[in-house]
């Protein structure tokens, strides 16, 4: 992409135009941007402008105090002021516009203030990331990314589990269920922070089956961007995952046969309220009831809690097959090796797609998996004639992106 070649109006430039210009500017800043990327062209909203408006005039200069100065230290200054604001207003322009298109990758990048996380929301981000470990050896959402209509159903040795999205809004997809795993996480740092104070002899209450965070902390710890479209997207994803629900049916029973064919049913989520807004309209805070399956197998579990610590790097997956992979590998392999036939694993994902179709997928993620791993876990497939495996082996290395996360007490 061209951008070295991308010439800015200084901040003094740019404040001497009217709005319409400034705008107008910032669009053809923006096409030329997309166009070096060989993309076509795209039309800013006007949240995008504005906030492109607000960082491109907010630098101040006043701290160089250039009035007191002369000659050639003055103009060096200068230079290395815009050549920084410059840099900066080149990074947010890339923020605004969608990123460029990744043929086969199943990574996105990293938001931009992502290293900026354990400063904005502590509580949350200090949290080990968790999963509930009755539902990742299957896919308890959709694997299109618009979630859709339908009707999932997983027929397993021991039980039949049938997912169904709700009339209106359709299933909760992946990207929707990062929420429920934020939910999680902050539950089981509650109820270990709960369960130290008790062991020191205080009186601290239990944590409470409500969940009040502010939207920003949702897309943080889910390492998103904090543009309009996430908030947006937050709301719509809060609703389908109130209406997604889960149907389990027992097959096996205890050794009196008991609770055979027994059948409960849970929402990923429970009621959900918008408390707040902001001017602009978005949504800021959020209350979500913690459904009874969940606050259940981690505040009050019998033996061990039923989560599993996730790595951080979950998130940026971009692909929800990929995230199906990650989960059951967790759930499967742990810390040594597991497989799958792709028959098998064709069940459990729930992939509305044929056979073929699906195993041609598998093959160019195991392929992407060579050169941009999987976190966590290296990623086979061994040819059996009659069906193919899936060989998930957990990788001893410990690299860069790999968080030392706590585990649950």
């Amino acid at each position: 992409m061209a951008i070295k070649k991308l010439h800015l109006k200084s901040r003094e430039d740019f404040a001497d135009l009217s709005l319409h210009d400034k705008n107008a500017y910032l669009q053809g800043v923006a096409a030329e941007i997309m166009t070096a990327r060989g993309e076509e062209p795209i039309e800013l909203d006007k949240d995008a402008l504005a906030r492109l408006r607000r960082y491109y005039s907010r630098r101040s200069m006043a701290d160089l105090k250039l009035a007191e100065l002369g000659g050639q230290l003055r103009g060096v200054l200068e230079k290395i002021a815009d050549g920084i604001r410059t840099d900066e207003v080149r990074k947010i322009l890339n923020h605004e516009l969608p990123a460029p298109k990744r043929a086969t990758g199943f990574s996105r990048p990293a938001p931009l203030d992502d290293a900026q996380l354990m400063f904005f929301v502590p509580t949350v981000q200090d949290a080990p990331i968790k999963d509930d470990f009755n539902l990742m050896d299957i896919a308890p959402f959709a694997l299109s990314k618009s979630g859709g209509a339908g009707v999932i159903r997983y027929e397993l040795k021991d039980s039949i589990i049938t997912i169904e999205g709700g009339a209106e809004v359709g299933l909760a997809t992946a990207y929707d269920y990062d929420i429920v795993i934020n939910m999680i996480s902050h539950l089981a740092e509650a109820t270990r922070q709960y369960r130290i104070d008790e062991a020191k002899g205080l009186k601290p209450s239990i944590p409470p089956q409500v969940y009040r965070p502010a939207a920003a902390e949702i897309l943080k710890f889910c390492r998103r961007e904090l543009g309009g479209k996430q908030y947006e997207d937050l709301e719509r994803a809060l609703a389908r995952l109130q209406a997604t629900n889960i149907r389990i049916t027992n097959l096996k029973g205890d050794r009196d046969a008991r609770d055979r064919r027994a059948t409960e049913s849970f929402p990923l989520i429970g009621r959900y309220k918008v408390v707040s807004r902001t001017f602009q309209d978005r949504i800021d805070q959020v209350e979500i009831e913690i459904p009874l399956w969940v606050y259940d197998g981690v505040v009050r579990p019998d033996g061990k809690p039923t989560i599993l610590t996730l790595n951080p790097d979950y998130f940026l997956l971009s692909r929800p097959i990929a995230k199906f992979i990650y989960r059951l590998a967790r759930k499967a392999a742990g810390d040594t090796t597991a497989f799958y036939s792709l028959k098998e694993l064709h069940k459990r994902s729930g992939a509305k797609v044929p056979m073929r179709k699906f195993r041609q997928t598998i093959v160019e993620i195991v392929e992407t998996a060579k050169t941009t791993p999987l976190p966590d876990y290296d990623l086979s497939l061994e040819d059996r004639g009659h069906d193919m495996i899936l060989h998930m082996r957990k990788r001893n290395r410990v690299t860069g992106t790999e968080m030392d996360l706590p585990a649950l007490a």
